[in-house]
């Protein structure tokens, strides 16, 4: 496991609702029973990860170490994270976290380059 996440696992971490399984049973009336990751059971009061774009469910933990991996799809079907509506955004913010920005500003300002 990397020992830092990437900063684009820490952004999706920030839009990717957090909720507790019963909530999920309340939305969804039918929900599966374990999580496609771990193959392990839901239970109540767990925090899981309902993806809006796919509507596959996982346990928190388990999306999360998939996501500090660097991926960006679900691991199921590997639908993108980031809704459509969204992509701009995400885009816009991982390109500001990176560094990259600043990094061209400071290289713009050096005399004779």
């Amino acid at each position: 496991m990397p020992e830092k996440p990437p900063v684009s696992a820490l952004l999706l971490r920030e839009i990717l609702p957090v909720i507790k399984y019963e909530e999920l049973v309340m939305v969804k009336g039918d929900p599966p029973e374990s999580c496609a990751v771990c193959l392990y059971e839901f239970e109540k009061g767990e925090e899981i990860r309902w993806l809006s774009n796919c509507r596959h469910v996982f346990h928190r933990a388990c999306l999360d170490r998939w996501m500090d991996h660097d991926q960006m799809t679900c691991p199921l079907c590997r639908t993108p994270f980031v809704p459509d509506e969204l992509r701009e955004e995400f885009n816009q913010r991982l390109w500001a976290a990176s560094g990259i920005a600043d990094f061209y500003r400071e290289y713009s300002s050096v005399p004779g380059l």
